[in-house]
């Protein structure tokens, strides 16, 4: 045998456990935010998660692709998606957890969008893209509300557990999920700059309806059973639904013109679409369609700091798993002092954006509580700004740890770069940095929101006196960084603040202190890997460790 053939010293892959039993971190978070929560569905989704046939069917569905067929073979438009077995599997298995829908089911269950957050993070942990679908589901079907005869047909099959994606009728199916189309070419963020136009068509039992001309940029999940869309109706810009089949049977006037070919978000497809007099329904009130996508963009926004969080999980789990096996100079690299340094500091990162991403979950749980909603329109631009803005340097280093294995794609098999590749997609969809930062603006000037604030970091009064002092000057640096220009700092300073008050509250020592030893008291480099050398590395470390 040709020993240059002989493997050696390759670390065993991290499959076959459980993600949700071995991640310590969101198990405190759940319990300091839904202490009375049956955590029995998510260690059941966490064991079938970490499988490995689960991670087959996450590889196969990004390494084949989605393709569009806009025709049949006799000339009929179909505008259909084609996605592979793997695909479907990945979204059956998002749908039995109920993650599209969960919290709108009759009745919710205690604490029902803080466990479906966690089942969205561990969900990401082993495939993100599949989740677009899933979190468009999620944030659209609240807001069918404003259509009662749409919401009374289409609501049973928006939270059922059974996934079909055929493309039929919508009584025909016992599941059904919904996707949005709202950016046009020429507007980007600014959707009042839509040009897409709706023509009054009569009414019917669902209600206006209308005959939409025009395109969508990005359509996203295009193989949905219904869209959420904006257009310019007679009374202002409007929301309208618009399914894929209509009432009759017949297809909708949507046209597929191409896939959007993406960097990240392999295995789901967007789509750039046009309207020749589509059929589709109002939702709302006419001229006030803004109002209804902010209402989706809260929720929305929320999963994109869970989805951050799961990958972070992921990939600090995958670069434990190397470091614990890899040997570099006569001993694992887990022993050695400065990869040390750098997995600890990515842990608390990572255990640090999942604590804020859990508290912003709970406060959708309180819909009454006044408190409880002033802190999610504050928090909401605050952690999707500040937890996706950190992920793709979280994932670059991650990868590191696990060297040119981490960088390689090997058939799909390279669960790291497929992460790393993923990460910009959650600070850039609904709303990228400067919108978030411009959103916490406007929600500061509410001082319901400043009071909210207040009352959660004064509960970690006196945990570390770096958090205090950070405590003390923000109601100065609110008043200072009061401008557009300085918003993105404000944004980071309150993320910093809430994050370390979380963890101080509900974390082990070794963790809090260090986060704030770095982040607030300035004992950090500018890099990963830089903390203080009095830090417990051995009590971080086995706090995040993936067995």
């Amino acid at each position: 045998m040709d020993i240059t053939h002989e493997v050696f010293n390759q670390p065993a892959p991290l499959v076959e456990y459980n993600l949700f039993e071995t991640n310590q971190p969101l198990q405190c978070a759940l319990r300091f935010n839904a202490p009375s929560l049956d955590t029995a569905e998510l260690m059941q989704l966490g064991a079938r998660l970490g499988t490995a046939e689960m991670q087959a069917h996450a590889r196969l569905a990004n390494v084949h692709t989605p393709e569009l067929h806009t025709h049949d073979r006799f000339g009929r438009r179909v505008d259909r998606v084609e996605f592979h077995p793997s695909y479907h599997a990945l979204m059956a298995a998002s749908v039995e957890a109920g993650l599209h829908g969960a919290p709108w089911a009759s009745p919710p269950n205690v604490s029902a969008h803080v466990r479906r957050a966690a089942g969205f993070m561990l969900f990401t942990e082993l495939e993100a893209s599949s989740l677009c679908p899933i979190s468009m589901t999620y944030a659209v079907t609240p807001a069918l509300r404003g259509n009662p005869a749409l919401y009374a047909d289409w609501a049973p099959g928006l939270t059922s557990r059974h996934y079909d994606p055929a493309l039929k009728h919508w009584q025909a199916k016992p599941g059904l999920t919904m996707g949005m189309g709202m950016t046009e070419k020429q507007g980007g963020s600014d959707v009042r700059a839509n040009t897409t136009r709706a023509v009054s068509a009569g009414a019917d039992a669902w209600g206006q309806r209308f005959a939409v001309t025009g395109h969508k940029w990005f359509f996203s999940a295009p193989m949905c059973d219904a869209f959420l869309i904006l257009a310019q109706a007679p009374g202002g810009l409007s929301c309208l639904f618009l399914p894929r089949v209509l009432p009759d049977g017949s297809l909708n006037a949507i046209h597929m013109q191409r896939l959007k070919d993406k960097l990240g978000n392999k295995a789901n497809a967007s789509a750039e679409v046009e309207f020749s007099d589509a059929a589709a329904w109002l939702v709302g009130e006419e001229g006030r369609g803004v109002a209804q996508i902010l209402a989706m963009g809260t929720m929305t926004r929320l999963d994109c700091a869970l989805g951050t969080s799961g990958l972070m999980r992921q990939s600090l789990a995958m670069a434990l798993n190397h470091a614990a096996q890899r040997q570099a100079f006569g001993k694992p690299l887990l022993a050695q002092p400065l990869m040390r340094n750098v997995l600890a500091d990515l842990a608390i990162e990572s255990e640090a954006a999942c604590a804020l991403s859990i508290r912003l979950a709970r406060t959708f749980d309180h819909s009454n509580d006044d408190h409880e909603q002033a802190l999610s329109r504050l928090l909401t631009p605050v952690a999707k700004f500040w937890i996706c803005k950190r992920g793709s340097a979280f994932a670059q280093e991650a990868m590191e740890c696990l060297g040119g294995n981490g960088y390689v794609e090997a058939g799909g098999e390279g669960t790291m770069a497929r992460i790393y590749r993923e990460m910009p997609v959650n600070s850039i969809w609904e709303g990228a940095g400067n919108i978030m930062a411009l959103d916490l603006l406007r929600a500061l000037r509410r001082p319901e929101a400043v009071a909210a604030l207040a009352q959660e970091l004064s509960a970690a009064a006196g945990a570390h006196p770096a958090l205090d002092r950070l405590a003390a000057r923000l109601p100065a640096q609110i008043e200072e960084f009061a401008s557009e220009a300085q918003a993105r700092r404000l944004a980071q300073a309150i993320a910093l603040a809430m994050q370390a008050a979380l963890l101080c509250r509900s974390a082990p020592g070794a963790v809090a202190d260090a986060f704030c030893d770095s982040r607030l008291a300035g004992h950090w480099g500018q890099t990963f890997g830089t903390l203080a050398a009095g830090t417990d590395f051995d009590s971080i470390i086995d706090r995040a460790m993936p067995y």
